[in-house]
């Protein structure tokens, strides 16, 4: 196994180190860089719970996806989610529509809604569906993770409404 020294920008903060030629995104995301909340699952891709949004805000599976591939690259996993120790509005949702349950796919759920939601800030029915076709998970079944989706919107415009209140 070749080593190199690949360098990767996840969530905004900067890190190099090294790797092999046979780690994934995922491999590095948990063991290098010690970021687990981006979950292994089936490790063919057919599942999304590890999934991880690249720097246009579109879905990627980080463990079909070669590490070196995103070598001077830029992702956001759901840690980087929160910002200013405040969730994102999609994972607002998801507790407040109670999307979540026992956590396993959760990340890879939220990574995947959030890549669908910069697509269609408003998304039909049909975009909810084929946005989300490729992410499963047993203890929602889909219908609590759609109405979180649909919910989005308007929790986003409430935490505007709400700051341009204060001003």
């Amino acid at each position: 196994m070749a080593k190199y020294i690949m360098t990767l920008t996840v969530n905004d903060d900067a890190h190099e180190f090294a790797a092999d030629d046979t780690d994934t995104l995922l491999d590095v995301l948990r063991n290098q860089l010690a970021l687990t909340g981006t979950k292994r699952g089936c490790t063919t891709g057919a599942c999304g719970v590890c999934t991880v949004n690249n720097v246009c805000g579109e879905s990627v599976l980080s463990c079909l996806t070669p590490a070196a591939e995103w070598d001077g690259e830029s992702i956001t996993t759901i840690e980087g989610l929160e910002s200013d120790e405040e969730l994102d509005a999609i994972q607002r949702a998801f507790v407040e529509f109670g999307a979540v349950q026992c956590g396993f796919c959760t990340p890879g759920v939220i990574m995947s809604a959030k890549a669908l939601l910069n697509k269609y800030p408003q998304p039909t029915e049909e975009q909810i569906n084929e946005g989300m076709a490729g992410v499963l998970c047993r203890c929602t079944g889909h219908i609590k993770v759609k109405d979180a989706i649909r919910n989005d919107f308007r929790l986003r415009h409430e935490k505007l409404r709400i700051a341009l209140e204060k001003e």
